[in-house]
């Protein structure tokens, strides 16, 4: 095999649970392929570099090798490096959250049903 489906690739390296959400964060603009969106259909071969957003996370990986099977985890690993700037970057933005933890005030409470569509009102008030 010298060429797969991106969202193939993304599902069998385990980046996500299933096909659907990773042709779904590849369309909202999560996966690169060397700086440039990719398409979902586009072909990936070994040797390029992808660039993942998953959450608060951004992973640069290196393509080890294809697969088109999802497999365990462990088996799931060897299809792929993620370079060292990328582990070292996550780890700073990791400890720069946990260490802003603190910092960030959360509400006790979801607002009811009343709160919430004051805050409602109150939005449609800035927009316009």
């Amino acid at each position: 095999m010298e060429r797969l489906r991106v969202d193939k690739w993304l599902w069998a390296a385990r980046f996500f649970k299933t096909r659907s959400i990773a042709k779904s964060a590849i369309e909202g603009g999560k996966v690169h392929l060397d700086g440039q969106r990719v398409k979902v259909s586009r072909e990936i071969g070994v040797g390029e570099k992808l660039t993942i957003k998953q959450g608060w996370d951004e992973k640069e990986i290196v393509v080890k090798a294809l697969s088109d099977r999802r497999g365990p985890a462990p088996t799931a690993r060897d299809l792929y490096d993620e370079t060292q700037a990328s582990i070292e970057k996550r780890e700073r933005e990791a400890q720069a959250r946990k260490a802003a933890g603190g910092a960030v005030v959360r509400p006790a409470h979801k607002p009811g049903k009343h709160q919430r569509k004051a805050l409602e009102r109150l939005r449609k008030q800035f927009d316009n």
